[in-house]
């Protein structure tokens, strides 16, 4: 690929990734990308967590071999195995380098970013770290031979690799993997170089991931809870209602109003009233983990919410009744007043989730109206049909 095609191919990767609704499509736009840039076979992302002390795997895509998938939920390896990402990467940023790709083959130590490795001794168990403990047996800190790469190169018939680090804020936060099979040229110092370039494009592109995403977290989240917000509510509900409308799912939805708040402000402060909705947004959270998929949220004030699609109406109201009787039990507040609205109910067509938020809304306020110490359920026991 000449250099107006690995350009072109550059400014491809990084629109694919600006396109990405997703994190996880971001992650698969950034190794596609790359895969197709470098002429591979064989593509993956794999973020550092240093908590854990492992590489985890984020996406593999293109060519892949038995028992990898696309999205792996457990795909991860222990970083010690792989020193280079934390080890030879800070020891060149400490002496004024840059993070560079390098090359590795099936048969052994290939090209490197800087000057070439000692011969490799033969490939045994364990992990090959000398005393540069990147897996260079001649101790000079440059990687370039990896027992643990080029076994799974030869174990997943693979001729060679190129491993990019990524570089994210000033700090390893992962790497970028391209392999080629057996019958491919072995990657070359250009393409190791090109490799670098590309890292550095993704690095900007999961930089912007995470802006996004944290702009969508502040806007569904409620920042004092922590539980979802009205608007992420709004979003579901009226997810939930197709599914309801075309394949007949069950939909429930738990509105739930704390009483005493304000009584609680106006006693013992407003620091009390937040420490009130904290805990009931903690129980609420808690009881309603018991329903599969539920969306638990606050509303605005002291009005929180529970959301289902799948639970029957039953398997609803008993949450519904343990949450009113828990917060009955809380040192601070009055209880809480529940209505409940279900499509499993007899409540009549559901055209609109205005229409089933309505018809919640209503129970609870009877049970408020009536001091109900269980929930109200819309269609049952006369309960309010009419709005």
């Amino acid at each position: 690929m000449g250099v107006d095609g690995r350009l072109r191919a550059i400014v491809r990767l990084s629109q694919a990734m600006a396109a990405a609704p997703t994190a996880r499509e971001s992650w698969r736009a950034a190794a596609r990308g790359a895969l197709e840039a470098l002429g591979g076979s064989f593509g993956a992302l794999s973020v550092w967590e240093r908590d854990l002390g492992r590489l985890k795997v984020l996406v593999n895509t293109g060519a892949r071999a038995a028992g990898e998938e696309e999205f792996p939920e457990d795909e991860t390896y222990p970083v010690h195995e792989f020193p280079e990402i934390a080890e030879f990467l800070h020891g060149r940023w400490a002496g004024g380098g840059g993070p560079q790709a390098w090359v590795e083959t099936a048969a052994g130590p290939a090209v490197a970013p800087t000057p070439a490795v000692a011969p490799a001794p033969p490939e045994g168990p364990g992990h090959s770290g000398g005393p540069g403990g990147s897996g260079d047996p001649g101790g000079s800190g440059v990687p370039g031979y990896n027992r643990q790469r080029v076994a799974a190169l030869r174990r997943r018939g693979r001729g060679c690799c190129v491993v990019a680090p990524i570089v994210l804020h000033g700090r390893a936060w992962g790497e970028l993997y391209v392999a080629r099979p057996p019958e491919a040229p072995v990657f070359d110092t250009a393409d190791a170089d090109f490799a670098t370039v590309i890292a550095s494009v993704v690095a900007a592109g999961i930089a912007q991931t995470e802006r996004l995403e944290e702009v969508r977290r502040l806007a569904f989240t409620d920042p004092l809870t922590g539980l979802a917000n009205r608007r992420a509510v709004d979003v579901r509900l009226d997810e939930a209602i197709v599914r309801y409308q075309e394949q007949g799912a069950v939909v429930s939805l738990v509105v739930c109003d704390l009483n005493g708040l304000k009584k609680v402000n106006d006693t013992h402060g407003h620091a009390a009233g937040d420490r009130l909705l904290e805990r009931f947004a903690t129980l609420l959270s808690v009881c309603g983990a018991r329903l599969p998929g539920a969306l638990v949220a606050r509303l605005g004030g002291d009005e929180f919410c529970l959301l289902t699609v799948g639970p029957t109406s039953d398997e609803v109201l008993t949450v519904a009744a343990e949450v009113c009787e828990r917060a009955a039990g809380l040192d601070l507040g009055e209880g809480v007043a529940c209505g409940i609205a279900s499509t499993g109910d007899p409540i009549g067509e559901v055209g609109s989730a205005r229409r089933l938020f309505r018809l919640a809304d209503a129970a609870q306020y009877r049970a408020k109206a009536a001091r109900a110490g269980g929930p109200v359920v819309a269609g049952r026991d006369g309960a309010v049909l009419r709005l």
